[in-house]
């Protein structure tokens, strides 16, 4: 009986020193593939970045108008839009009145307030959207026409 309790707790160590070692093996599989992973995210990355920079570019008035309409459509009532166009003033304004509104939602004037920033916000983002490029250009980055 003792000789195989030995030979069993000898088994059972075996055992447990192949599953250590194939745990070893597969940590270390693990490390490699994550550590590829890891370079084929920092190399998409940094491809994204590239495009990024080529896509919204400063000297591209295109491409400030895309990006500017979309931000007024999607974030309008925060003036991000407003912002991207150097008008910070107006930015604020809209900002501004989104945050008084939010608390004031309690005394029913802020449910009809806080809906006026994102209405600005989507006409505006339909407006740039729907004017040429040269025409945005002129009209909003050259001739700092800030609201509508």
């Amino acid at each position: 009986m003792s000789e195989e309790k030995d030979s069993l707790g000898d088994d059972i160590k075996k055992g447990a020193e192949e599953a250590l070692d194939n745990a070893k093996e597969a940590a270390k599989k693990a490390k490699e593939k994550a550590g590829e992973f890891a370079e084929e995210a920092k190399e998409t990355a940094e491809e994204f970045v590239e495009e990024a920079k080529e896509t919204f570019g400063s000297n591209n008035s295109e491409n400030k108008k895309v990006l500017t309409g979309i931000l007024a459509i999607v974030l309008g009532w925060t003036g991000a839009h407003k912002f991207i166009l150097g008008y910070n003033k107006e930015g604020f304004i809209l900002l501004g009145i989104t945050l008084i509104s939010i608390p004031l939602v309690c005394l029913a004037i802020g449910a009809l307030t806080i809906y006026i920033p994102g209405i600005i916000g989507l006409i505006e983002g339909i407006i740039y959207l729907t004017k040429s490029d040269e025409e945005f250009y002129q009209t909003y980055q050259v001739g700092k026409k800030a609201w509508f």
